[in-house]
């Protein structure tokens, strides 16, 4: 086969990802979890032609720099043993380069993609190192559901891995878009080098992060006797959490010098009222990655009260309600 077309879910980071201990390979500096969300797809087509002189790239319709796909390219081919250069059209079914990490999505898609067209079979833990290697949180698109992050002392061992959890069919994510998903101003990986570099509270979130993984694992873990009481527990637990690093892994960005600010005026009023939320006894937690975007992460019972509160916050556009989204999968 020379062509393959691939889709894969965005996910979104509960337990941050957030800076590298190799910059080669993307090697995170701390592990992470996620959440894989049915909403945010990718669909990527590869068509390895012979006739080709160089890689070409079809993004959302329009032509596109083939510098990072060439790049992740050239690793398949040195596995397959082939020179040939390959036609790449993608789509993202939600904004590119805003804060909703399509990045993570893309590569997944691309690295399932790419393989199969080059008649290459990996199994699910080398497809996610090798969707690393184009973009860190990629690693964890190639999984569904909650999905947990190994940093390892190796390449080898930096790998994603799905974690079994009764609580996957319960949750939802409320993605509230701020400013019509229009591309953010410090692309991530330019981000995460300057925040490591300059950030004097860097350090200490390098230490916070494997405590918070710990405890989100923990979460997903926790099971009373009464189903829905274990649930609502663990959903706490979890939510909490995942708010509490997500502040913390802007705040480290914020102290940057000159400091990196994703945040506009909507999102600081969405924390707000994901706060008076939870007030009102509604299950809500805030998560916000390397843009200006918040996702709530609520229950099947309260998605939609949460989605009309968070549609009503002044500088929001848009909002959608996910479910988990599965891993990533051939269709053609």
């Amino acid at each position: 086969m020379t062509t393959a077309t691939a889709r894969a879910c965005a996910n979104i980071a509960l337990v941050k990802y957030w800076g590298k201990r190799a910059i080669a390979g993307n090697l995170p500096a701390t592990g992470s979890l996620s959440l894989t969300l049915a909403a945010l797809v990718t669909e990527t087509r590869v068509e390895f032609d012979g006739a080709l002189a160089a890689d070409e790239l079809v993004m959302d319709d329009a032509a596109a720099d083939a510098t990072r796909v060439t790049a992740f390219l050239d690793l398949v081919r040195a596995r397959a043993g082939i020179a040939t250069r390959a036609r790449v059209t993608t789509r993202n079914e939600f904004p590119t380069a805003s804060g909703l990490a399509s990045s993570a999505s893309g590569f997944a898609a691309l690295a399932l993609a790419a393989t199969k067209a080059a008649g290459i079979a990996l199994d699910p833990r080398e497809l996610s190192r090798l969707a690393r290697a184009g973009s860190g949180s990629a690693a964890r698109s190639i999984f569904g559901g909650f999905v947990r992050m190994r940093t390892g002392d190796t390449d080898a061992e930096a790998y994603a891995e799905p974690i079994d959890s009764p609580l996957v069919d319960r949750v939802r994510m409320v993605i509230a878009i701020v400013g019509s998903g229009a591309p953010k101003t410090y692309a991530s990986r330019d981000a995460m080098e300057h925040v490591a570099a300059t950030s004097p509270l860097y350090p200490s979130w390098l230490v916070a992060v494997p405590r918070d993984l710990a405890a989100a694992e923990d979460a997903l873990a926790m099971r009373a006797t009464h189903a829905k009481a274990g649930d609502d527990a663990a959903l706490r637990a979890l939510g909490e959490l995942a708010e509490a690093n997500a502040l913390a892994m802007h705040a480290t960005a914020i102290a940057a010098r000159p400091a990196i600010i994703y945040w506009q005026p909507a999102t600081i009023a969405l924390l707000a009222a994901v706060r008076t939320l939870r007030g009102n006894g509604r299950a809500a937690w805030a998560t916000i990655d390397a843009g200006p975007h918040v996702k709530v992460l609520t229950t099947v019972d309260d998605a939609d009260h949460v989605a009309r509160a968070l549609a009503g916050v002044e500088g929001v556009t848009a909002t959608t309600i996910s479910g988990p989204g599965e891993g990533a999968r051939v269709i053609a």
